[in-house]
């Protein structure tokens, strides 16, 4: 069946190329296409005003700018993180050969529970890697006080969470930096992308160093660092997006409540949480298959693909169930029971601007019809 009559969980927000023509042909006139040229000098003023923070470093995705925040911060040992999350989260502690020790999860905001963070510190640990999953604030609070008492830095990957703010501002504030990921799939995205929000001029300068090889000046290389620039044509893309984030936003938050209002009475069906004084960015819609629902969570993903409606089990398995991280200690089930259950339980439903009323009641009708 063709492409066009599939509903994906997600779909990239798309301008019109005439919108985007004059960007285009600003690069082609200056000649300028990497290595911090105007628009990419343009795309971090608006997104520090945008998001309300002081400082931002570009990347060309967000896996790199993880790697480089950990490199930054001279972190080695052991990281404690979360298992329910995308694999790139671990993939960057061990990329730089540092050991991921996971912790459970909250089974309300399925971000890492700081009651279990203790009890897995060691005299190795060195950071704690929390993930604001679905764009749901971790507790930073409880996470940047646990921290404080062991000398340990906080790492958000904070991939899910553009535009997100708790009652004192930006959630990305929070921690000694936080990573955004503006890939494709994201609500803001530069096709590919990523940033790193840092605290000072210090650290930004120090991590601008790290994305472009280490390089200082045009004969100093002080680090070795990585090729972690982002072009011209993907910030200038993140500008015209930036143009028009307030109405996908909007869009989100419409589907997000016809979802709830028409999924609440569902016996068996429970959705994600809204989470009170915050500013949400409707990323995703999770929800909840349990064991009274009259199918599993694995036959109604089938359902909905029989019906050309790719949901996502996301995040299904566990990084904890995966090869290169399946024997660590901190990975065993009994450890990781909430995220276990919450895993085999899980289907993100599609959710993005474009998504037309009509494919939304068609996702509603099939949970309701398999429920009847």
């Amino acid at each position: 069946m063709p492409n066009e009559n599939r509903i994906y969980v997600t779909q990239p927000s798309m301008p019109s190329l005439l919108e985007f023509m004059p960007y285009l042909e600003k690069i082609w006139t200056s000649k300028i296409l990497t290595n911090g040229g105007p628009m990419h000098q343009q795309l971090e003023e608006s997104l520090c005003e945008y998001l309300g923070i002081e400082h931002i470093a570009l990347f060309n995705n967000g896996t790199i700018a993880l790697l480089t925040a950990l490199q930054s911060l001279r972190i080695t040992g052991q990281v404690i993180t979360t298992p329910f999350s995308f694999v790139a989260t671990s993939h960057s502690l061990l990329w730089n050969n540092i050991k991921p020790v996971f912790v459970d999860i909250d089974p309300v905001t399925l971000n890492i529970d700081p009651s279990k963070i203790e009890a897995a510190i060691t005299p190795h640990t060195t950071a704690i890697m929390p993930v604001h999953c679905y764009g749901n604030p971790c507790d930073v609070y409880a996470i940047q006080s646990i921290a404080d008492n062991y000398n340990l830095k906080v790492i958000y990957d904070a991939a899910h969470a553009f535009g997100v703010q708790d009652g004192g501002g930006s959630i990305l504030r929070h921690g000694d930096l936080s990573i955004l990921s503006f890939h494709a799939t994201k609500v803001f995205n530069t096709f590919e992308g990523g940033a790193i929000i840092c605290p000072d001029a210090k650290t930004k300068k120090r991590i601008d160093q790290l994305k472009n090889f280490g390089f200082v000046d045009e004969l100093t290389v002080v680090a070795p660092g990585i090729n972690g620039k982002m072009s011209e044509i993907n910030a200038a893309f993140g500008l015209l997006q930036l143009e028009h984030i307030e109405q996908m936003l909007s869009q989100r938050k419409k589907i997000d409540h016809n979802y709830r209002e028409r999924l609440r009475d569902i016996d068996g069906i429970s959705v994600g949480v809204e989470v009170s004084e915050t500013i949400a960015n409707y990323s995703y819609f999770p929800i909840f298959v349990e064991e009274d629902y009259p199918l599993t969570r694995d036959e109604l993903y089938q359902e909905f693909k029989d019906n050309n409606i790719f949901v996502r089990r996301y995040f299904y398995p566990l990084i904890s169930a995966f090869p290169m991280y399946r024997g660590l200690p901190s990975s065993e089930p009994a450890n990781l029971s909430v995220a276990t259950a919450m895993a085999s339980k899980v289907i993100c439903l599609p959710i993005y601007p474009a998504l037309d009323l009509m494919d939304v009641e068609n996702v509603i009708r099939i949970i309701r019809r398999s429920y009847a």
